[in-house]
């Protein structure tokens, strides 16, 4: 079963430790940095996770799993592209995941993403994932109505139920050589709400700007207490959820950036041995494509 460096980032939740409360929702870093140098430090990162990425590609012995969830305006969009601009899209694979259709609620809530979970060889990324169903379903109880037909009559007791089916899920995966991040942007109602006014006030930004983000912000204490019961239920030293606080774009990056090439780097990956018979034919067939 593959399993966490224990060499990454403090920011991981270890509930085995201490288990996130209210006051650790931070969204702001201690220490930013200074902006251009988080760009270069990430530019470096991004070089660094080439070669490790190209392993990945050439074992096909395993997969990478990165999953990004977030309040509307966290910046998860801006982050999947900074960190990963410039990278093999043959081996990076992005699926994000928007509200389920008729035929993804007729089926189990992790239907949608198994189909989409990266093979031996790829890193996969989830712009949002299954988390949503323990989150978002959570806040606005009324959203399983299309999952349910029949109803429920006490929601309450189906989130252990599902926390319970993701924990096995990520353990499967795991065990199947997949390596699984997760990461939380946490983003300030002030941050957010600065956001928001400026996709109104750009025209060029306007596009992204919908009315029923505001509303959620209505909600923000539900979803912060829906968030710590999730982190803490499902990070496991298989499957750790990294909270990341999200007013600092360009630090925020780089710290994910970081967790993702310590992570890659530790798992220990080398290029294949080149097939016995054809290894003691090297010889010959370079003889033969220089004449």
């Amino acid at each position: 079963m593959l399993l966490i460096p224990q060499t990454t980032s403090g920011l991981i939740i270890d509930p085995q430790q201490t288990a996130l409360s209210t006051a650790d929702l931070k969204t702001e870093f201690a220490d930013p940095g200074n902006t251009d140098d988080n760009e270069r430090q990430l530019k470096s990162v991004r070089k660094q996770m080439r070669p490790l990425l190209s392993r990945l590609q050439a074992s096909q012995s395993h997969s990478v799993l990165l999953i990004f969830q977030a309040l509307d305006a966290a910046g998860k969009d801006s982050m999947i592209r900074s960190i990963f601009s410039g990278l093999d899209p043959a081996i990076t694979k992005l699926a994000a995941f928007k509200a389920p259709s008729e035929l993804e609620r007729r089926h189990d809530f992790l239907w949608r993403t198994s189909k989409q979970l990266p093979a031996r060889g790829e890193l996969g990324i989830f712009n949002r994932s299954y988390y949503e169903e323990v989150l978002v379903v959570r806040v606005h109880p009324n959203f399983l109505n299309g999952q349910y037909p029949q109803g429920i009559d006490n929601p309450s007791e189906l989130w252990p139920l599902r926390y319970e089916a993701i924990n096995a899920h990520e353990k499967q995966l795991a065990a199947t050589g997949t390596l699984v991040l997760k990461f939380w942007l946490n983003v300030s109602v002030s941050e957010q709400r600065k956001r928001f006014l400026s996709r109104l006030e750009r025209p060029k930004k306007r596009w992204k700007f919908n009315p029923n983000d505001v509303r959620e912000m209505a909600y923000r204490k539900a979803y912060d207490e829906a968030f710590l019961e999730m982190v803490n239920t499902t990070s496991t030293e298989y499957a750790p959820w990294f909270m990341i606080p999200a007013n600092d774009k360009p630090r925020a990056r780089l710290e994910v950036g970081k967790i993702i090439l310590q992570a890659l780097d530790g798992m220990g990956l080398e290029y294949p041995e080149l097939d016995p018979e054809i290894n003691a034919e090297v010889a010959q067939w370079q003889q033969q494509l220089k004449a």
